[in-house]
């Protein structure tokens, strides 16, 4: 299928998603929005990808959706065709959580807008130096509540942090970021795409079914109590602990070996 950003597989198992219109700063089109909900959602049953790394080509990550090819074009729509783009770009996040594989977002420059709330999508940031985030839509007017981030920010970051980001549209660097709990690492600019691929390389050689496992808990548990909680995972060790991985860990760690995971 033929993408309007670059798409590549390695034989590692390590899916590479590049927005690729560095000229404005990676701003999303239609089109973009409409493939990047189909890619996500065919990658759930796609074996040979094991991790997903999301970034952006040249200085930037994304500046959110192109402000003459969408918001003008929203202009001629009615409510029915707004409600249509909204719900396009919220299933994006959808597909990306739903995920069963590890996405990490590689932040190299300007994350704003819908930019940066693909990064928060993402389960791991690891930014630049350069790096900078803004959720930037109370400042043209909208909600800050888009595509899902009034829900996951406040889980990352914390309700007061979240609330001061989406509605004051403030511009934060990376060490900020950091420092909110907004980015796992930050990097000097040259290394960002060395670091990212050690964790990407580190997830595409772990155990895939236990990693899939921990991110569908991870989702599940934010609306439970702690009793469910725990029974949830009691349940979810229980398979785990049955699983050929799992088995693989024992012989090894019997031979003083590393153990070579197969994700099952």
């Amino acid at each position: 299928m033929s993408y309007d950003f670059l798409y590549e597989v390695g034989e590692d198992g390590i899916a590479h998603i590049t927005l690729n219109r560095p000229e404005v700063m990676n701003a999303l089109t239609f089109d973009i929005y409409a493939q990047l909900r189909d890619l996500f959602a065919g990658l759930r049953g796609n074996d040979e990808v094991r991790v997903v790394v999301l970034t952006g080509a040249g200085e930037h990550f994304c500046s959110g959706g192109d402000v003459h090819g969408i918001i003008g074009e929203l202009f001629k729509r009615d409510m029915k065709g707004h409600l249509e783009f909204t719900r396009m770009t919220g299933a994006v996040v959808q597909h990306m959580r739903l995920l069963d594989k590890p996405i990490i977002a590689s932040l190299n420059g300007m994350t704003a807008g819908a930019g940066a709330v693909l990064a928060l999508a993402s389960d791991l940031r690891i930014a630049s130096e350069k790096a900078r985030i803004a959720f930037l839509f109370s400042r043209v007017g909208l909600t800050g509540a888009d595509m899902g981030a009034a829900h996951m920010l406040p889980r990352v970051i914390g309700m007061g942090r979240a609330t001061e980001l989406l509605m004051l549209g403030d511009t934060i660097d990376a060490t900020t970021a950091e420092r909110y709990g907004l980015v796992n690492r930050v990097v000097p600019y040259e290394e960002l795409q060395e670091a990212t691929l050690q964790w990407a390389r580190k997830l595409a050689q772990g155990p895939g079914f236990a990693l899939s496992m921990t991110k569908h808990m991870l989702n599940a548990e934010q609306h439970m109590d702690i009793v469910s909680a725990l029974e949830a995972e009691a349940q979810a060790q229980a398979l785990m602990l049955m699983g050929e991985d799992h088995r693989l860990f024992y012989e090894a760690a019997k031979d003083k070996q590393k153990p070579k995971f197969t994700g099952r």
